[in-house]
């Protein structure tokens, strides 16, 4: 497993799905699950703010915000998930670790291939594995917006 072409937030949080045995991958999930952090007030009073990953099997809405311009602004990511869906809520606490705070173009350059890396695709369905990949995608397409491009 290579993450040399990770920003070191997420090589440290692939490397820690990778130190875990395979039947305690799911409880490091459900984890994460419990440590996404609330949506801000403001954001919460404008629904229409976050955009919904409609790939996903439970409703997961998000949002990127740059506190600046250019590719060096750093990301502030913003999610939505309900607590009834710790697999959901798990991957959308996972990429606000290891990608909330980063310039723009660190997030940019993470690999489509993020979601497969962390060792899950024998544990969570395809069907998850790609609303994970959907979610990356939305957070790209919105810096992308975000910067002009």
């Amino acid at each position: 497993m290579s993450t040399q072409d990770l920003p070191e937030q997420l090589r440290e949080l692939v490397t820690e799905f990778h130190e875990v045995p395979e039947p305690d991958k799911l409880q490091l999930l459900l984890e994460f699950s419990r440590s996404l952090p609330a949506l801000p007030a403001r954001l919460g009073e404008h629904p229409e703010e976050l955009e919904q990953v409609t790939e996903c099997q439970s409703p997961l809405f998000l949002t990127v915000e740059l506190d600046g311009s250019g590719a060096d602004a750093p990301v502030a990511l913003f999610f939505s998930a309900p607590a009834e869906a710790p697999t959901t809520r798990g991957f959308a606490s996972i990429l606000h670790e290891g990608l909330n705070g980063l310039p723009a173009s660190q997030v940019l350059d993470v690999p489509d291939d993020l979601p497969e890396r962390f060792g899950l695709t024998k544990l969570v369905s395809p069907l998850r594995m790609r609303g994970m990949s959907a979610m990356l995608g939305r957070i790209k397409r919105q810096i992308h917006a975000r910067l002009g491009e």
